[in-house]
């Protein structure tokens, strides 16, 4: 019984694998997030409760206690489907940040708004611009659309912003920029932003991904731009999955001019909001004690770790986000290291960083168990 079975799956491979696939995809890299605590504690055959996980650059305080309530008290309604337009969260946020509703949408993740922007903008005689040490993201969802990728050389691992303006050219359609920078956590100064911004022209769209904006206390605030309409190929994306500790529950956001807004509206899939994930997000925008909290933890955090890191002679890249990049040589090596003393952090390979790690900000026990495991691995 078993061997006809296996025969049987033997043969619905081989007539999948005969299933034509687009040129393009052929190469597409799969993306390789942080390895889950569930996964490593199992491999190890360690309990779940001794692996710690610095990886992912989540909040180590988790959600706002107000959300974990607004969350719970939604579950009994999850036999009817969220609202489609997710009118409340849409409100609540256009007052939070003193702009018209119209210039908001929501996905599944802000990686979900870069996906919009593919079926938008990309075709396969287009291109989009990115830095060195961009989020995995930007390329791959470009190959999805047959578009082509002009990476431009990092300054001091972040964004040369004048060198990505100089690179538009024709086909280009998309530029991106993360400020802060992931993985690097680099900062790109306002004077820069403002320029790079002056210089792109109005059938290019710029993406500033703002995932990690929460964490800086003196940050270049664009939304004048899209309030006056000044700038209506500007899209800002900004998410719940950092400061707000979501991560779980995938909801992003975009602020752009309405008509903007409203082809990306075209592309989203019915319901993409799930309605525990709206009531947790309503809630967080009403917990500013919360983020204050951890914006202090992790102020602490990265304190913490470029002071140790200077005092071990370890080069690291200064950051501006909840995470710290660091060179220890054998990145894998060192990596694999702290995972069997179970510390999971995230090997730079895969950004052409193969001696680097990348470590997320965590409680101050935690950090200080990475940093013990480190110096062992380091000797």
């Amino acid at each position: 019984m078993l061997t006809r079975l296996f025969v049987e799956c033997c043969v619905f491979i081989q007539k999948i694998m005969k299933l034509p696939i687009l040129d393009h995809l052929k190469a597409l890299a799969t993306y390789q997030p942080g390895r889950p605590i569930e996964e490593v504690a199992r491999e190890l055959k360690i309990p779940f409760n001794d692996v710690i996980k610095l990886a992912s650059n989540e909040n180590p305080l988790g959600p706002s206690p107000k959300a974990i309530k607004a969350m719970q008290d939604a579950v009994p309604s999850v036999h009817l489907y969220p609202d489609g337009n997710v009118f409340y969260l849409k409100n609540k946020m256009a007052n939070h940040l003193d702009i018209s509703p119209k210039s908001l949408v929501f996905g599944n993740g802000s990686n979900e708004l870069i996906e919009w922007i593919g079926h938008v903008l990309l075709r396969e005689n287009s291109n989009i611009v990115v830095s060195q040490y961009c989020f995995a993201i930007y390329p791959i969802i470009a190959a999805m659309f047959g578009a082509q990728t002009k990476t431009v050389s990092a300054n001091h691992y972040g964004h040369d912003l004048h060198a990505m303006a100089e690179a538009v050219d024709q086909r280009t359609r998309v530029v991106f920029v993360a400020n802060p920078n992931n993985p690097t956590g680099t900062l790109a100064s306002k004077g820069a932003v403002t320029d790079f911004l002056a210089r792109i022209p109005d059938d290019v769209l710029i993406v500033m991904d703002e995932a990690y904006f929460e964490y800086l206390s003196d940050p270049t605030d664009l939304l004048p731009l899209i309030r006056s309409g000044k700038k209506p190929n500007l899209l800002l994306m900004r998410t719940f999955s950092k400061i707000y500790g979501l991560s779980g529950l995938r909801i992003g956001y975009g602020v752009g001019s309405p008509e903007l807004i409203q082809r990306m509206e075209k592309v989203r899939q019915p319901f993409n909001v799930n309605a525990i994930a709206q009531a947790g997000a309503l809630a967080a925008l009403d917990d500013q004690e919360h983020v204050d909290r951890t914006r202090l933890n992790n102020a602490e955090g990265v304190d913490f770790f470029q002071k140790a890191f200077v005092q071990m002679g370890l080069e690291h890249v200064p950051s501006h986000a909840n995470f710290v990049l660091v060179k220890v040589g054998d990145g894998k090596q060192v990596f694999d290291y702290l995972q069997k003393n179970g510390v999971i952090t995230r090997p730079m390979a895969g950004y052409q960083l193969p001696e680097w790690l990348r470590i997320s900000v965590g409680l101050a026990k935690e950090n200080q168990r990475c940093l013990d495991v480190l110096k062992l691995a380091l000797g």
